[in-house]
């Protein structure tokens, strides 16, 4: 069978023309003329309808096909507040498998945190006051967790527990640092919010104890086939969250591996040696503050903004650079027209001598 669609009209036309050509054609050649091209016509009429019922149904598809998208997509915007950033790209990706007893052994640095007290103040409050209190506190430690790269494990209540190191990692030593300097950023973040506990009935200002540790863990998924858990199991787990429990309020313990990774850009004390219970005698380290040149952090009164250099373009260092020194001249002149006012308002200024 010809792939040609216009057999039909090829040969009418060449019927016509065989039929001009003799110049004379007969009543007969003229029946036959017309009775195939209304065979031609009723068939093409068929095809045209056929076409625009192919067509309709097509359209119809692509708009099932939209609809399912975008059912698709809502399902995945709804399922990625479950999941980290860095889970949820690797399974989309087809980078991390989803199998039940998908494991690994990595070295993870691996974080708990916790709200001191929370508990007790929160059983006096209206659950929607607690709602809105916890996810205020979550909401800021969690956004500062993803912009450090951090892998978010789990909630447990008001505390946190979190790791660096899978699926993604920039190293042991930079897992560490980063870790440790997160750690940091989230104690100063905590004072921050001091003015918004205030509306909750809050009169004392809430503080975190975190634990840190770095070492071996097995992590993946665990559970069944019908509900999975990514998580971390292990020595380093259990330690990080011993360290938290021994730490003291408004502190940050870290374990001596962590402590001996990240020692050349954080300052820190040693502490006597504690117990952990179910791991023995171990020596933690207290840390002070970060010397790490990487980042920088502006007090601002009794508020603080950190900013993590390293995660900054040459175009932004340039334009920060340059607002830091408008802001450096700003504050010279404040301080230069405080100290004139002060002058001309306790009346040192000469008789008749007018205020610039």
């Amino acid at each position: 069978m010809s792939n040609d669609i216009f057999v039909q009209e090829t040969k009418i036309l060449e019927q016509s023309k065989e039929l001009s050509s003799t110049g004379s054609p007969s009543a007969t050649d003229y029946s036959e003329l017309v009775s195939n091209y209304g065979k031609l016509l009723r068939t093409t009429r068929k095809i045209i309808k056929l076409s625009d019922k192919n067509e309709r149904r097509l359209n119809e598809l692509k708009e099932e096909a939209q609809e399912t998208n975008a059912q698709l997509e809502g399902m995945s915007a709804q399922l990625s507040k479950f999941l980290s950033p860095q889970l949820y790209n690797s399974i989309f990706s087809g980078s991390q498998e989803t199998a039940a007893r998908v494991s690994k052994r990595k070295k993870l640095t691996v974080f708990f945190s916790d709200l001191c007290g929370f508990t007790n103040f929160v059983e006096s409050m209206e659950s929607e006051d607690v709602t809105d209190l916890l996810n205020l506190y979550l909401e800021s430690m969690t956004k500062i967790a993803l912009d450090y790269g951090a892998t978010i494990d789990k909630y447990i209540g008001d505390g946190i527990m979190l790791f660096f190191g899978d699926p993604e990692t920039e190293g042991v030593r930079e897992d560490a640092l980063k870790c440790v300097n997160m750690a940091l950023e989230m104690l100063k973040e905590l004072d921050n919010l001091g003015d918004q506990w205030i509306r909750y009935g809050l009169r004392e200002q809430l503080q975190m104890r975190i634990g840190i540790d770095t070492g071996f863990a097995t992590v993946g998924n665990f559970g069944c086939e019908s509900r999975l858990d990514y998580t971390a199991i292990g020595s380093a787990v259990n330690k990080a969250s011993r360290l938290e429990e021994a730490a003291e309020n408004g502190s940050i313990f870290i374990s001596e591996d962590t402590y001996n990774l990240v020692k050349e850009s954080i300052e820190a004390v040693e502490l006597d040696p504690i117990y952990l219970k179910g791991l023995g005698n171990f020596k933690p380290f207290k840390v002070l503050k970060s010397v790490d040149s990487s980042s920088v952090t502006l007090e601002l009164g009794e508020r603080t903004m950190s900013v993590i250099l390293n995660k900054l373009s040459e175009q932004e260092l340039d334009t920060a650079k340059l607002s830091l020194e408008d802001t450096i001249t700003a504050i010279d002149n404040f301080k230069r027209q405080k100290s004139l006012d002060f002058f001309y308002d306790s009346g040192f200024a000469e008789k008749g001598e007018n205020k610039p």
